[in-house]
């Protein structure tokens, strides 16, 4: 593989800032200083050091982050701590952006990931990847929210639904359910609760597809997909 493209990969910047960055002489192959961007590596074999610092090959990177309350899904905001502001600074140069959304109020399971065909994957309507969640209920779900849900509920806009999958974990005053969809319109699960008179108090995202939230993850916290996670995704 060319030099240059090992470090625009690995997220060094674009090819014409990996240019730069070698011609400064901070990039060595295997102990030596090397400046020429068309230069050949095997990424197998050969020990890549920025500033001395050893570089992992990664073509793409895809994090799981548990995402805590009041921050929100961006990559950068003026106003508010953004899902980019939870990782660590050896992150920055990876260029990472969200998968989707959640709300600023919405806690659990993020995609991060610099791969846009894979977040194109994942998002596209035509694929109906299914998302569940947990929330906490103002009111009694019952019944007859459940059959609602099974075919769909009319939004505030007109907009209606695809059937959905509620699930009463607890009824009473308060109810705990388990809710699965295969869409993401705006504050979706909160507007389908709204159109049945209920209000939604605390909201979690618990799956994507087949990919569960890492219940060992602390909100805030992350780790990088594993290859079978990934694959479940294939």
């Amino acid at each position: 593989m060319r030099l240059d493209k090992f470090l625009a990969d690995s997220g060094y910047g674009s090819r014409k800032e990996v240019k730069k960055l070698l011609k400064s002489g901070l990039v060595s192959v295997d102990d030596g200083v090397v400046k020429e961007a068309k230069s050949q590596i095997d990424v197998e074999k050969q020990k890549v050091t920025v500033s001395g610092d050893v570089i992992e090959y990664q073509a793409e990177v895809y994090l799981m982050l548990n995402k805590p309350q009041g921050v929100i899904s961006a990559t950068e905001d003026t106003m508010h701590k953004t899902v980019i502001d939870l990782l660590h600074s050896d992150w920055e140069r990876f260029k990472l952006f969200p998968v989707g959304r959640l709300d600023k109020d919405t806690e659990g399971l993020l995609l991060l990931t610099t791969d846009g065909a894979f977040s194109h994957q994942l998002m596209s309507p035509r694929r109906h990847v299914s998302k569940v969640y947990e929330a906490d209920v103002d009111g009694e779900v019952t019944k007859e929210d459940v059959d609602a849900f099974s075919v769909g509920v009319r939004l505030d806009d007109g907009y209606m639904t695809k059937p959905a999958e509620l699930v009463i974990k607890e009824a009473g005053t308060t109810s705990k359910i388990e809710l699965t969809i295969t869409e993401g319109k705006f504050h979706q699960v909160k507007r389908m609760f709204k159109a049945r008179g209920k209000t939604v108090l605390t909201l979690k995202r618990r799956a994507i597809g087949k990919l569960e939230l890492d219940p060992s993850l602390a909100p805030g916290s992350y780790r990088q997909l594993t290859e079978e996670e990934y694959k479940l995704f294939q």
